[in-house]
């Protein structure tokens, strides 16, 4: 890894997080809304997909009732997304990404870690390529990022997160134990709610106190794996390679739809209709995105928010709306519910792969193929007319479109 200068970089590795990114999506083309608190979500009696900042400022934060939201922010505002744009923009700032490195490991729809040691001769220092992804990513999308500029992944990541929102900040290696070490704990990368907890009931408030910690002790304490491990996080040493894994050319991992009901439903023949409205969604995206998946899962929530989530892998993947709507049907029954109400059903297709040269079994012959048929008639003429426009019969009766 060397610069321009042929000095080696220290500090090659990128974490380009973006900010707020459904909502950014959301109201893109709305400046009259960038400095208003919106959220994604929240609707009625749903939950808070994404806060953007000035939301957050008061307090509102994804995952929380849309009551709750209100109550800390009267002047809400709450808006719908397409989920075909977020693909579609997240597809772009990947390409963004691709202008300056391959070598790019995508983490989620919004984040990715680049590694530009050998874009530096061509663009300048790993910083002034942040800030020109940053750039770019504002010029042609009208949304904002931040980036971590670090020597290794996990301290850039850590970056991006104390960049926020839109900026920038370069931690290299003498900065390391200024910088990490009176961070808390949980803000090492990859460190979850639970770990956090455990390793404070051991006395680790701090990630110096980590670090100051010899290695064999952190193993005695936490066992070989994790006590190197997060001593590495800790001191900034874990030097891995990015792999480039999962390109733009792949499919994301799975893609699911939930609705959260106006009024608490019960009837099994409710559910069921939801459950078709949310399959027919799910797949309708799956083959615009030229996937299959194997694993159908259902979540449905109740009036206490209490979750329950259950999966079902099938022989063979699919893309079909009725393989799909029949599975989460049968995870439903198993349930055994008996009337419950509920606020929320999902259903999510998991484990997708590229349908082209994906061999299937036809379990069900010309049926099967028939459905497939249907399906594709469907989104044909939804695409030239509109998806209103074709909707499946036992939809009619009481549904919403």
């Amino acid at each position: 890894m060397t610069s321009s200068a042929g000095a080696p970089e220290v500090t090659p590795i990128l974490h380009v997080d973006m900010d707020a990114f459904f909502v950014s999506v959301a109201i893109r083309h709305q400046p009259e809304l960038w400095d208003q608190p919106v959220v994604v979500g929240g609707h009625a009696r749903g939950v808070v997909t994404c806060a953007n900042y000035p939301a957050r400022a008061y307090g509102v934060h994804a995952a929380m009732p849309g009551s709750m939201a209100r109550r800390l922010c009267p002047q809400l505002v709450s808006v719908r997304l397409d989920f075909g744009e977020v693909s579609e923009v997240s597809k772009q700032v990947r390409e963004i990404f691709r202008r300056a490195t391959p070598l790019v490991e995508v983490v989620s729809v919004d984040e990715a870690f680049l590694d530009v040691s050998g874009a530096t001769r061509l663009f300048g220092s790993p910083e002034r390529i942040a800030h020109r992804i940053r750039r770019q990513i504002a010029e042609e999308l009208s949304i904002t990022c931040s980036v971590g500029v670090a020597p290794t992944p996990s301290v850039a990541k850590v970056g991006s997160r104390k960049a926020k929102p839109d900026g920038v900040v370069v931690v290299r290696p003498e900065d390391i134990p200024g910088f990490l070490h009176p961070l808390d704990v949980g803000e090492l990368y990859g460190v979850g709610p639970s770990t956090r907890n455990r390793l404070r009931r051991l006395g680790f408030e701090t990630v110096g106190d980590i670090a100051r910690t010899p290695v064999p002790t952190l193993h005695q304490i936490l066992g070989p794996r994790l006590g190197g491990h997060l001593h590495r996080l800790a001191t900034g040493t874990d030097r891995r390679e990015l792999t480039g894994r999962r390109g733009p050319d792949l499919p994301d991992r799975s893609t699911g739809a939930q609705e959260t009901f106006g009024h608490d439903l019960s009837a099994r023949e409710d559910i069921v209709r939801e459950l078709l409205r949310l399959s027919a969604r799910v797949t309708r995206r799956m083959r615009a995105a030229g996937t299959v998946g194997r694993t159908v899962s259902l979540t449905v929530r109740f009036t206490d928010f209490t979750t329950i989530s259950r999966s079902r892998t099938l022989s063979d993947p699919t893309d079909v709306t009725q393989e799909v709507h029949a599975t989460a049907v049968r995870l439903y029954d198993e349930l055994n519910l008996r009337g419950r109400a509920l606020r929320l059903v999902g259903v999510r297709v998991e484990h997708l792969v590229t349908r082209e040269g994906t061999d299937r079994q036809l379990l069900l012959g010309e049926r099967e193929r028939g459905w497939s048929e249907a399906d594709r008639a469907v989104d044909q003429v939804a695409e030239r007319f509109g998806s209103s426009l074709v909707r499946r019969a036992s939809l009619l009766h009481g549904g919403r479109g």
